[in-house]
């Protein structure tokens, strides 16, 4: 099961649900979450850490474990034990509409560092990592969400771009991989998502880099893995492609009666069933679920942005300030009357004047300061726009 904001208020609330989801079941529940931070943040009351990209910036990856076991640790406080993180993308085409920030960088070989970082600390703290989207987002103009991505790397290049993060998360222990609704035509001449690719999900992932744990799809509403095939056939071929949990199926009854028709009929064999049942089994005993899941809705609260928990937030933020270059002797903004725009502007002012620098308004200002998130082009026109260093 899966909480999103709709279904999330408060730590307290939180954890009494998780407690009654699993009271419900007689087999300890996967209550997951998709809790990247940054621009993808589903439950307001943890501790608020800047996103993946910032993180790479650090260039440590015991920061990357810190922030993770944090978030683990303030998830699993109110009964949640599975985060779909971390994104294991190396985002190397700047244009990319869904993965961009969410990407530790760039450079596979510091993504890699940084992914099996996080993925220690989540588990450190007794929750399921899943490291995604398998075979690699990162080099996309298209979102899956509204449409099918193609990428058109070599295997050459997947192994030398993409794959070595998700190797680091198989070594890391990674309990869960999630899948990419994308195609690789070099990879896989079918034409295929990767979700529905069992030479994608089987052949590479298992066979090649030997992934033994659990392999979840990405969310089956989204349209790139909806275009080639109807709702019903797309269950039938991601467990056949070598997935072991379908997320988030349009229809929950509808995939539920096809993949049982299709072990009916012999489309899924009962072996590649138990397959997947043991590695979900697995998982649950190695996040020690068999011995209890129980939140304390009293505590939950008093878990969740500790002094100790934000002095890391804090450690992860200030060392993510990078000054990629310095025109025309713009810093330091001491001395100058200084405009300060966009997201949070009225924030960083406020922080600006605490420090010494004069906040005036853009008219009457020397210096610029422009913040963003997610940049893109939109950004560079308003820097030429504004007149001002």
């Amino acid at each position: 099961l899966s909480y999103f904001p709709a279904n999330i208020s408060t730590a307290e609330r939180n954890a009494a649900q998780s407690n009654a989801l699993q009271k419900a079941s007689k087999i300890p529940l996967l209550l997951g979450v998709d809790e990247e931070q940054g621009i993808v943040s589903r439950t307001p009351f943890v501790t608020r850490f800047p996103g993946n990209m910032a993180l790479g910036a650090t260039g440590d990856p015991s920061l990357a474990k810190a922030a993770a076991q944090v978030t683990g640790t303030e998830l699993r406080a109110v009964g949640i034990n599975l985060d779909y993180a971390p994104d294991a993308d190396v985002n190397v085409n700047p244009r990319n509409p869904v993965i961009g920030l969410r990407s530790f960088g760039a450079d596979p070989a510091p993504v890699s560092r940084m992914v099996a970082g996080a993925v220690s600390g989540y588990q450190a703290a007794g929750i399921a990592a899943a490291a995604k989207h398998f075979p690699g987002h990162g080099d996309t103009a298209t979102d899956s969400h509204t449409g099918l991505p193609v990428i058109g790397h070599s295997p050459a290049e997947w192994r030398r771009v993409d794959a070595p993060p998700f190797k680091a998360a198989v070594d890391a222990g990674a309990d869960m991989i999630m899948t990419a609704h994308i195609v690789v035509p070099k990879l896989d001449r079918s034409g295929d998502p990767a979700t529905l690719s069992k030479t994608v999900l089987t052949g590479l992932l298992r066979n090649e880099l030997g992934y033994q744990g659990v392999i979840t799809t990405d969310s089956l509403l989204m349209a790139g893995v909806r275009q080639k095939y109807g709702d019903a056939e797309v269950p039938v071929r991601a467990i056949n492609a070598g997935a072991d949990q379908l997320l988030m199926p349009p229809s929950l009854p509808r995939a539920y009666r096809a993949v049982l028709n299709a072990v009916r009929t012999g489309k899924i064999s009962e072996r590649r069933l138990d397959e997947s049942v043991t590695r979900i089994l697995r998982l649950k005993q190695r996040r020690g679920l068999f011995q209890g899941t129980a939140a304390d809705p009293a505590e939950a609260r008093a878990a969740i942005g500790t002094a100790g928990h934000r002095a890391v937030a804090r450690r992860v933020a200030e060392g993510a300030v990078t000054l990629v270059r310095n025109d025309d002797g713009v810093l330091p903004l001491k001395g100058r009357k200084v405009a300060v725009t966009g997201p949070k502007s009225a924030a960083l002012g406020a922080a600006l004047r605490r420090n010494g620098v004069q906040v005036t308004a853009p008219g009457s200002a020397d210096v610029t300061v422009l913040t963003t998130e997610n940049a893109g082009r939109a950004t560079a026109s308003r820097v030429a726009a504004l007149g001002r260093p």
